[in-house]
């Protein structure tokens, strides 16, 4: 089923076809990347919905899905940006479990299962196994924060970031969890700290294949062609 014709529609159609003629055929595997509240998940949902529409088989997992368990995360102190950057993720069984089993099947004719996520973050417990399948031209759609770190930088074949102004960010982060909407509030510090943390290591922007402002999710806009 194809999308409504939207301004929303018309970017993520475009951003599509930019992916496909870089990687016609196999497996692909994109990052949409951005601060918290950057409306990512929404615009993964998105993407891969553009991709589905022209019949192309699309899964999608967050990092999210491969938090560390709460126990072993505030090692550095509950106000520690680089705890916030360097300690959260489990990027070892988010290679091990998904992107590496999910690359594999496009070099194989074995149908070889991977897992879209490996961590409950909100009952702080492993999330029930479940393998998945695909043929051998898929694609992979993954949302999250700090995914151009350089320990990641070998996965995507396309990447994007979106760019959303910080008080945006965290009026969207309060709707959704109840947060400070003030950006400084200490509240936020925990996240806020982390994100300085990644920019100053990576400047992801100039890092992402695409960016995109997204201040209004309804109507992004590009703003960059990016590194690629």
């Amino acid at each position: 089923m194809r999308l409504p014709v939207t301004a929303r529609t018309s970017v993520l159609r475009a951003l599509r076809d930019e992916v496909r003629a870089r990687c016609p055929r196999g497996r692909v595997v994109l990052a949409v990347d951005g601060v918290d509240g950057a409306g990512k998940t929404i615009f993964a949902d998105g993407l891969a919905e553009a991709f589905a529409e022209e019949g192309t088989d699309v899964f999608r997992a967050s990092i999210e899905g491969f938090h560390r368990p709460r126990a072993e995360r505030p090692t550095r102190g509950e106000d520690s940006g680089r705890g916030r950057y360097e300690d959260s993720y489990d990027y070892s069984s988010f290679r091990r479990v998904l992107i590496d089993p999910f690359r594999e099947g496009s070099r194989t004719a074995a149908s070889i299962g991977f897992q879209l996520a490996a961590w409950d973050a909100v009952r702080d417990a492993p999330v029930e196994a479940r393998w998945v399948t695909g043929p051998a031209d898929a694609v992979l759609v993954v949302d999250g924060v700090f995914l151009h770190r350089p320990q990641l930088a070998d996965i995507w074949d396309w990447s994007v970031w979106l760019d959303t102004p910080p008080d945006v960010a965290s009026a969207r982060m309060a709707l959704r969890d109840g947060s400070d909407p003030d950006p400084d509030a200490p509240g936020n510090r925990y996240r806020r700290r982390g994100q300085e943390s990644y920019m100053a290591e990576v400047d992801p922007r100039n890092r992402a294949a695409a960016v995109i402002d997204n201040t209004d999710p309804e109507s992004p806009r590009r703003v960059l062609t990016g590194s690629a």
